[in-house]
């Protein structure tokens, strides 16, 4: 990467995902060996399993990436167990070459895990609480965007995107500055691909104002709307930012705990393709 940053950063979602205002899909796994409702009966082939019918659901249905996050994990680590990992890369492993689009990974809530995870599986990005001191529900929220940064270039990851979550589910920034202030040092400072801006909770609709105020405020880095799209509201959402990642409106009913429903994803991703018509 050279110095010049932002001429770096301008079109690398365009580049990688080979359409405008890409769609990123969760595959949101089962919970894992050392959660505490993991199924030990079915064990891992059934995470395995859940997650191949998600990512062909996803695929058929026309989304432009895939993030696979440990969703079910619950309640989440900030620092990540080596069992959550390892079972993380095994079932990435057992179906990464049957997935054709690019795809990240979110290991919650742990950069230097999720950039290790990616490193290992050819992950392209990562989703993460890189930046900032947040109170949450899973108490004080601290972070060293430095040392992930710097272990991102240690472990030969540069290549590897880093989507910077700004506003995470379930807390607040410890600090009292707004969206705007924290989204423009934060692309100064930490040199982030991607901002992702989210509502308060998993599924939880994204406010657009927030979005248009982040917009604003930073030079080129991409901004993406992180929770909350619908087929109702993703053109509007659209409008004020480069892309989405969505969830929960992928689910069967709409149901955050449902597998993925093709269907679902089709009639999404139609009002997505007759919107970038307009581009």
């Amino acid at each position: 990467m050279s110095l010049d940053f932002y001429e770096d950063n301008n079109n690398w979602m365009e580049d990688l995902f080979k359409v405008k205002k890409p769609i990123i899909a969760m595959c949101h796994l089962l919970p894992l060996p050392g959660d505490p409702y993991y199924d030990e009966e079915g064990g891992i082939e059934k995470v395995v399993e859940a997650a191949r019918k998600d990512i062909i659901a996803l695929e058929n249905g026309g989304v432009d990436g895939i993030m696979f996050s440990n969703e079910f994990s619950l309640p989440y680590l900030t620092k990540v167990e080596p069992i959550t990992l390892a079972a993380m890369a095994f079932i990435i492993g057992q179906i990464k070459n049957e997935i054709s689009i690019p795809y990240g990974i979110n290991c919650l809530w742990d950069p230097i895990a999720s950039l290790d995870l990616a490193k290992a599986v050819n992950g392209k990005f990562i989703r993460e609480i890189i930046s900032g001191v947040y109170a949450s529900d899973f108490g004080i929220w601290n972070t060293d965007p430095g040392k992930t940064a710097r272990h991102r270039h240690r472990i030969g990851g540069d290549d590897i995107k880093m989507l910077y979550n700004i506003v995470p589910e379930a807390a607040k920034y410890l600090a009292d500055r707004n969206i705007a202030e924290i989204a423009k040092t934060t692309e100064f400072n930490c040199r982030p691909d991607a901002i992702c801006v989210s509502g308060l909770t998993a599924g939880s609709e994204t406010d657009t104002q927030v979005l248009s105020q982040v917009k604003k405020v930073v030079k080129k880095t991409p901004i993406l709307c992180n929770t909350g799209t619908n087929k109702d509201n993703i053109v509007h959402q659209l409008e004020v930012s480069d892309g989405a990642v969505a969830a929960t409106t992928f689910k069967i009913d709409g149901i955050f705990e449902n597998p993925v429903d093709e269907d679902r994803v089709k009639e999404f991703m139609a009002v997505v393709k007759k919107y970038r018509e307009s581009l």
